[in-house]
């Protein structure tokens, strides 16, 4: 039942080209550094990443894309990533963009079983009918689009099928778990961790602090080790080392007191 790993060069022995993954984090909040930085060393490549987006420029999933190792993305947000915006637009890159609730819901249909779903979420765009640019051609133009979904009315309502997602493994961070692979995540860190672990046919789990079995409270666990193949105990270091996407400060105010 001990899940633990001794690296994370070990952990994603694994991986190969042209592998699919499931990868958590928001940004770079909760984003699985370090088996990303060892899946860059590994250079494994043609990857398809499942991900609510695809890192920033330098960091996280961007480092993988800075290195020609992405194929294909199935994200719902290209943000501030100016590489991952030059290549899905130069026709380097195919990327499936999604609502970001059906992805999250996507993932969790995929590690429960669950082949498809309707939602209404779509209905009327081009989600549903089809015509998205996938990848495009160098001149600007759409090398491949999205097929129509099917579309059904329930109640009066329309709603368009959308299908689960599984994928050879994932990619996640916990801010604890222990040796049988019960996660526990931080607050927003949470954010599509759990939902990736799921869809993971393989999952991976790099943990800042690992504990023995039963010492996590089961009513605190957010991920059941059932889902979870690997752990990774991070040092101290990989543990606080977390990158910032954007640092606002605010200006000084002066308060007069009456």
């Amino acid at each position: 039942m001990d899940k633990t790993v001794t690296s994370a060069a070990q952990a994603v022995a694994d991986i190969g080209d042209g592998a699919s993954l499931a990868v958590g984090g928001f940004g770079l909040c909760g984003i699985p550094s370090v088996l990303i930085d060892a899946l860059h060393a590994r250079g494994a490549a043609a990857l398809e990443i499942v991900s609510n987006n695809c890192g920033v420029d330098g960091a996280g999933l961007g480092v993988l894309l800075a290195a020609d190792r992405i194929a294909r993305v199935t994200g719902s947000y290209v943000g501030e990533n100016k590489e991952f915006a030059r290549r899905y637009l130069t026709g380097e890159l195919e990327v499936e963009l999604v609502p970001q609730g059906t992805l999250a819901e996507r993932m969790r249909a995929g590690g429960c079983g669950i082949p498809a779903f309707y939602t209404p979420a779509g209905v009327g765009t081009q989600v549903a009918e089809g015509g998205l640019p996938w990848r495009h051609s160098p001149d600007g133009g759409v090398a491949l689009a999205s097929p129509p979904k099917e579309v059904r009315a329930f109640d009066g309502t329309e709603y368009v099928l959308e299908h689960g997602i599984t994928c050879d493994f994932a990619l996640v961070r916990a801010a604890r778990g222990d040796r049988h692979g019960n996660l526990v995540f931080n607050r927003s860190a949470r954010n599509f961790n759990v939902l990736a672990a799921m869809a993971g046919r393989i999952t991976i789990a790099e943990v800042e602090e690992v504990v023995e079995a039963g010492d996590l409270d089961p009513d605190h666990i957010h991920l059941p080790g059932v889902f979870v193949q690997h752990v990774l105990p991070l040092t101290p270091a990989e543990a606080t080392a977390k990158n910032i996407e954007r640092r606002t400060v605010s200006a000084p105010t002066t308060e007069v007191h009456v």
